[in-house]
Formats: C-alpha cells, sequence, structure tokens
C-alpha cells in the first residue's frame, strides 16, 4: 500500500492511497485509518478485485448474509465512512458495488476484497472525531451524532 497527503485545510486531511495487488482491502484499509489516527472520514473507491465477499444485513438474524464473488470483478462504486468504535479503533463501514464478467453486479456491505491489479482510494477526513456505537436492538454498530 503507498498513500499521499494530497490536501490539508483546516484540520481536514486528504489522502490518496493505492493498494496492491494481493492486498486484502478491509483490513489495509483499517491498519492505514490507525496508522493515521483516523477518527472520522469519508472515503470512495474504484479498482478490481479477484475474489470478494459482500454481506447484506439480515435484520431478522442480526448478522450479515454472505454473498461471495469468487471471480475477478470490477469495483465499479465503494463509498464508505471511518469512525472510531466502542474499543477506540478505528471502524470502517463500506458498501461496494462489484461488476462481473458478464456485466452482471454484486453489491452490499464490504465484508474482504483481494485486489487484483489496483484500489484506489480517496479519503477525506473530518475535522471532528465521529463515534460508532453498538446498537444491541439492532445487533450492529452504526454511527452515534450524540457521542
Amino acid at each position: 500500500m503507498k498513500s499521499k497527503l494530497v490536501a490539508e485545510t483546516s484540520g481536514q486531511r486528504t489522502f490518496v492511497v493505492v493498494l496492491d495487488p494481493g492486498e486484502e482491502a478491509f483490513a489495509a484499509l483499517s491498519a492505514f485509518a490507525a496508522q493515521k489516527g483516523i477518527a472520522g472520514a469519508s472515503l470512495t473507491a474504484i479498482g478490481a478485485f479477484e475474489k470478494a465477499t459482500v454481506g447484506w444485513f439480515d435484520f431478522g438474524s442480526k448478522s450479515y448474509r454472505k454473498i461471495p464473488v469468487g471471480e475477478q470483478c470490477e469495483v465499479l462504486s465503494a463509498i464508505g465512512d471511518i469512525a472510531v468504535d466502542d474499543s477506540g479503533k478505528a471502524s470502517l463501514h463500506v458498501h461496494a458495488v462489484l461488476g462481473l464478467s458478464d456485466g452482471s453486479t454484486r453489491g452490499g456491505h464490504l465484508v474482504e476484497g483481494i485486489v487484483r491489479p489496483t484500489l484506489e482510494v480517496t479519503v477525506t477526513e473530518s475535522p471532528v472525531h465521529l463515534r460508532r456505537t453498538k446498537r444491541p436492538g439492532l445487533g450492529i454498530a452504526l454511527i452515534d451524532l450524540g457521542a
């Protein structure tokens, strides 16, 4: 992974992050956020994966139903945010639309994606830290604007 700070104004930093083939995107971006001390940001990305897993949140079971994509796919769009979780660590929430060779798509919550050949990510930090808090009634952690 390579990254570059491309702008910094009034407490807001913007980074471009380029992931290398073989890197797992979710883990690499989590590590990047932790390394840079990012506690509130939005992100967008394009690129491709050799394989990936997205998830669909099932309210009944309060868990993600995994949707494996076992083939090369284009990251047509990925958008998400970074906040701090209840343990004080960087917490990513990313949704992705993946394009398959026949033109069909798979999409959902990004669980895992093995980069091939690249993933180009823009991370725009906010000057305000965001907190993601576990919601027991829902079974997931969501941004808590009151925290």
